[in-house]
């Protein structure tokens, strides 16, 4: 079984620079895909477009783009492919300390230490916010390194004053300091990223992480707040969204294209998880998109 090493990101800023700004369009498309994760924070908007989001153990699909703020070390996938349909995509990345030790504990950085502490489950933003704060993140290109500086600390305490975000992984998402333990949880993550459509036994994947089943069961469970079903079904779900949402298939392929092998159980599931059967799903996104 070849196992796919997870990915720590090693993020330098060029020279003379506190953080990391890049602009991707289709041009240049962003193909950091697999689940990887650093120290930095990651502020990332999408201009326009639908796809899937994945950070900790949470996946769910978005429409009309996406702003989100992650936080240190938590491992994500990213957010756009030559299906997605956006614009652009705009990423800023930095070190939590990245203007020295105690510059966010001052009273006037009270709310970026917040939203810091928010962030490190991953936070979406929407409505007037996010169109808002996309704005101002893509005018980014056009700035000096201070103007950009400047900015950057104005939209995260706007995001830090903002009522108008959903916490990712609001049960908690849990990955000590320990190396170790981020290598592991990647190493299921990207498994399941490229075989959820296949059976995924558990000793199979305890196997792969040198753990017993009981033990392996426990160990996510602690990291994710879900079970290891759980998650593999959530992530079947969220690409049967993204399937009924970007290509011309029947609910029937988009079954079985998503690893379910039981259309009634898809149906029950699907509805389950969206409130929605597949095919009012799609029919609604059908006009949103419109």
């Amino acid at each position: 079984m070849i196992q796919q090493k997870p990915t720590f990101e090693a993020i330098a800023p060029s020279f003379g620079h506190s953080f990391t700004y890049q602009k991707f369009d289709e041009h240049r498309l962003n193909k950091n895909n697999i689940w990887h994760y650093h120290p930095e924070l990651e502020l990332v908007y999408v201009n326009g477009g639908a796809g899937k989001r994945q950070i900790g153990s949470h996946v769910s699909y978005y429409t009309d783009g996406d702003l989100i703020l992650i936080g240190s070390n938590i491992p994500h996938c990213g957010f756009t492919d030559a299906l997605t349909g956006n614009t652009s995509e705009t990423v800023v990345q930095m070190k939590v300390d990245f203007l020295g030790n105690d510059f966010f504990n001052i009273p006037e950085m009270k709310k970026i230490g917040a939203l810091f502490q928010s962030a490190s489950g991953g936070i979406a933003f929407h409505g007037k916010t996010k169109k808002k704060i996309g704005e101002k993140m893509e005018v980014l290109e056009y700035q000096t390194d201070f103007q950009r500086l400047l900015s950057i600390l104005n939209i995260l305490n706007e995001l830090g004053q903002s009522q108008e975000f959903k916490l990712l992984n609001a049960q908690g998402f849990s990955i000590t300091s320990d190396v170790k333990d981020n290598d592991r949880i990647n190493v299921i993550f990207n498994h399941v990223k490229n075989h959820f459509r296949e059976e995924l036994p558990l000793e199979a994947m305890a196997d792969m992480v040198s753990m017993t089943v009981p033990s392996f069961c426990r160990y996510f469970k602690k990291i994710t707040n879900k079970t290891f079903t759980q998650f593999v079904n959530e992530y079947r779900l969220v690409h049967a969204s993204k399937l009924l949402a970007e290509r011309p298939l029947s609910i029937t392929e988009v079954c079985f294209e998503s690893g379910f092998n039981n259309f009634s159980h898809f149906n029950k599931s699907f509805k389950a998880f969206t409130g929605q059967t597949p095919s009012a799903y799609r029919n609604q996104l059908k006009t949103v998109l419109q």
